[in-house]
């Protein structure tokens, strides 16, 4: 049998066209995000990207970024991810979440990037990559598999 090549993914739309400002607007407001020190660097149809500086502060006993902050810097670009694409008056939660540790994070900063892999009208999946970057190189040192649910008509819930 030949091989098939797989289908080009379909292009994901926003359902809301301020979707970018919307994020970086939500994304200013989450306390945690602040107290590491981490920036959102891109905002784009289901993808985004967030930078966090090492810190010696944010380290386990052996020097190495420790991996609850990595696992929040993960779910944090994926529920960001996913509501690049929700209307403007719904918020995102976590389902579900799986982290995978690959290798110890150090260098001079990490940067997580979350992509949608499908976008439902309630459910979302997206993935993600924690990326260590130290002298110019960068290695995969996480990742995340994450579900993500629309939430809509609660005030508490909403971007």
């Amino acid at each position: 049998m030949p091989d098939t090549p797989m289908p080009e993914p379909p292009a994901l739309e926003p359902a809301d066209p301020g979707y970018a400002e919307r994020v970086r607007a939500a994304f200013a407001r989450q306390r945690f995000m602040a107290m590491v020190s981490a920036a959102m660097v891109r905002v784009e149809p289901g993808e985004v990207a967030i930078d966090l500086p090492f810190d010696l502060e944010l380290t386990q006993q052996h020097g190495f970024v420790h991996g609850g902050v990595i696992a929040a810097g993960l779910d944090t670009a994926c529920g960001f991810a996913a509501s690049t694409l929700m209307p403007a008056d719904a918020g995102v939660l976590t389902v579900e979440m799986k982290t995978n540790f690959l290798a110890p994070a150090t260098g001079e900063r990490l940067r997580f990037t979350a992509r949608v892999r499908r976008a439902g009208r309630t459910v979302t999946f997206v993935e993600a990559d924690a990326i260590a970057v130290a002298d110019g190189r960068s290695r995969t040192v996480a990742t995340m598999q994450a579900t993500m649910m629309t939430v809509r008509g609660r005030d508490d819930v909403r971007h």
